[in-house]
């Protein structure tokens, strides 16, 4: 994949994109081959994994919902300092810090309660959090899920925002997020990569079509109802 791409991971339930992302990530065993740069991923305990530049986030939200929100980015940035820096006591909030927040969105609530933030924040508040671990590769587990027509399209303007020098992958079922912002699209099936491009080239290929639809359609757009 190259740097700066917002890649759409879709494919029928069971086809595998989960599991492509646990295996990047070191949460299931894998054979093959997973390079990031130059780095092989596969064997690598979860924490080197993560500390090459590699973040995801998971289907359902995993902040600190009795801390607030500076203080669930603060425990993410530590993730990066050494022992020494996290034992100084800090006036005021450090400078990446101060910058995811106001990349998420979420400067006025620093002092809030994550717990009390509304769905979509809590994840963009996720992916705050891999901002200030200077994660180089997002991966996002279905991150517009139960979201609200203004909240996805506020994701889909903070991908925008985080990809200019960050690589965002998204596993998604929601095709008219897909549509709007997918710079390309993977579509798994069975295990295996049944088609890539972008999101035009994907919906005319007939064998995506075959496995969502249960047959090869000649000519026109696939109907509206497709689903990952």
């Amino acid at each position: 994949m190259p740097a700066g791409d917002i890649r759409f991971l879709i494919g029928p339930n069971g086809a595998g994109k989960t599991t492509v992302v646990d295996a990047i990530t070191g949460l299931v065993r894998a054979t093959g081959s997973v390079r990031f740069g130059d780095q092989e991923l596969l064997g690598r305990p979860l924490h080197r994994i993560s500390r090459l530049g590699v973040g995801r986030t998971f289907q359902t939200s995993a902040v600190f919902e009795e801390l607030s929100v500076v203080q669930n980015l603060d425990i993410a940035a530590g993730a990066r300092r050494s022992w020494a820096t996290l034992a100084r006591r800090r006036r005021g909030i450090p400078d990446e810090v101060a910058a995811a927040l106001e990349t998420i969105g979420l400067t006025g609530r620093a002092d809030q309660l994550a717990g009390t933030l509304a769905h979509g924040q809590k994840q963009w508040l996720e992916i705050g959090m891999l901002l200030v671990q200077d994660a180089r590769l997002l991966l996002l587990d279905e991150p517009v899920a139960g979201m609200s027509h203004e909240e996805r399209d506020a994701t889909g303007a903070l991908l925008e925002t985080v990809s200019r020098d960050r690589t965002v992958v998204v596993i998604e079922h929601d095709m008219d997020f897909l549509r709007r912002f997918a710079r390309s699209v993977t579509v798994l099936h069975a295990g295996k990569v049944l088609s890539e491009g972008t999101v035009a080239q994907v919906q005319a290929d007939p064998r995506v079509q075959e496995v969502y639809l249960g047959h090869p359609v000649d000519a026109g757009p696939v109907p509206s109802g497709l689903e990952a």
